[in-house]
């Protein structure tokens, strides 16, 4: 070699650094893969205590939180499912604050909730359509109450009517109520039991939030949004690790408040009109159990399993079968106060 050159001769270990070669049976993704087969064991390890869990409390009752003291905000409490929810959590000792549009009815309700052993009970009149209203009205709750640790939002309004027989005044006051006020009443009240660590969502959704009714489109329609965005509030809490709010989102069937006079079932011993009492019981349980769902009767779970791999033939054959294609052909929803 000429004067001022050196030879430099790299060991096989540096040159397969140096060069990014790895001998044969080495990978380079080793660390990657060990990762993910861990993250593998992770998950079956944790679905299989999940499904024990589920077992184990298939027969036995799953332990009641207690409500008393806790802040219960009960939306269309001035009549039906409402009321009857206020009824009960008054005599779980809970601190009412009730919100309806009808003042002559919510005070009805303040009556039988004192007399029912309420330690505590707030009357509010909102029409919960109001975006401007809802907040108007949490803000004086804050102000007045505290903060709220239970909100159930179960205002709905029913139209009954064909889609195209649907003004479109009536289709957009369903949207407002059924579903938009949901939206405001979470910005209200969430943000304190985020804060808190401690809070339940509860959203009073509907069967027609599961599966499509005839007669009921823009009914479905809100309870769908009602449901999916529930559900999605709850992915958030959930990823974010804020395990203190809890969500629970029903799914009733008809229930005979009044709301759905006139409609039927056609097969009654599977899909039978709910009573309202049987039906606060089961949702105040599911909330007191902190479950996530509840879908009621409980043959609604297999109809929403048949309906994830049914053909879609077979599928209208038993939505014949069981009536639902006639179920709103005689409704007349509740009857006007002359």
């Amino acid at each position: 070699m000429g004067k001022g050159y050196r030879v430099v001769t790299a060991s096989p270990g540096e040159r397969f650094r140096t060069s990014g070669y790895s001998p044969p049976g080495v990978s380079q993704n080793m660390a990657p893969n060990l990762n993910s087969v861990k993250n593998l064991f992770v998950f079956l390890g944790k679905s299989v205590f999940a499904l024990l869990e589920v077992m184990v409390f298939t027969f036995i009752p799953r332990p009641q939180k207690s409500v008393a003291g806790e802040i219960v905000l009960i939306t269309g409490s001035g009549s039906g499912l409402g009321r009857l929810l206020a009824l009960k959590f008054a005599r779980l000792g809970s601190v009412l604050v009730l919100w309806d549009v009808s003042k002559e009815g919510n005070e009805e309700t303040s009556k039988m909730a004192w007399e029912a052993g309420a330690t505590k009970v707030y009357t509010y009149t909102c029409d919960c359509s109001r975006k401007e209203e809802v907040y108007r009205v949490a803000d004086q709750v804050k102000k007045e109450v505290g903060d709220v640790s239970i909100l159930i939002n179960n205002a709905g309004i029913v139209t009954g009517k064909k889609f195209l027989d649907c003004p479109d005044e009536l289709m957009e006051k369903s949207i407002d109520v059924n579903f938009k006020a949901h939206l405001w009443t979470y910005k209200a009240f969430l943000p304190a039991m985020i804060a808190n660590d401690h809070g339940h969502l509860v959203c009073i959704s509907s069967s027609a939030g599961l599966i499509g009714v005839n007669g009921l489109a823009d009914y479905c329609a809100t309870k769908f949004a009602a449901f999916g965005f529930a559900e999605s509030v709850f992915m958030e809490t959930f990823a974010k690790k804020q395990n203190g709010v809890k969500t629970t989102i029903v799914c009733p069937f008809f229930i005979n408040t009044g709301m759905f006079d006139g409609c039927t079932t056609g097969c009654p011993f599977l899909l039978p009109i709910l009573e309202p009492e049987y039906a606060v019981r089961k949702i105040v349980d599911a909330i007191l159990q902190e479950k996530p769902y509840l879908y009621m009767p409980r043959f609604m779970y297999f109809i929403v399993f048949l309906k994830s791999f049914l053909p879609l033939k077979v599928g209208m054959l038993l939505a014949e079968y069981m009536g639902i294609f006639n179920s709103m052909d005689g409704f007349s929803g509740h009857k006007k106060k002359d």
